[in-house]
């Protein structure tokens, strides 16, 4: 069985749409699962923290 240009191309185009699909799906179940949102918070927080200010 030979593969051409044309049938590895459409392989290769649904297989990295199916990637990239179930990798956002992924990354979303991460960012919303109710465990992981302590830890959102705490980074969300510690970025604007007073201690964090310019030299005067």
């Amino acid at each position: 069985m030979d593969i051409g240009h044309e049938q590895l191309v459409a392989f290769a185009k649904s297989f990295g749409l199916f990637y990239l699909i179930a990798l956002s799906v992924g990354v979303l179940v991460y960012v919303f699962w109710p465990t992981n949102k302590k830890r959102f918070e705490k980074a969300a927080k510690t970025i604007l923290s007073d201690e964090d200010r310019p030299w005067q």
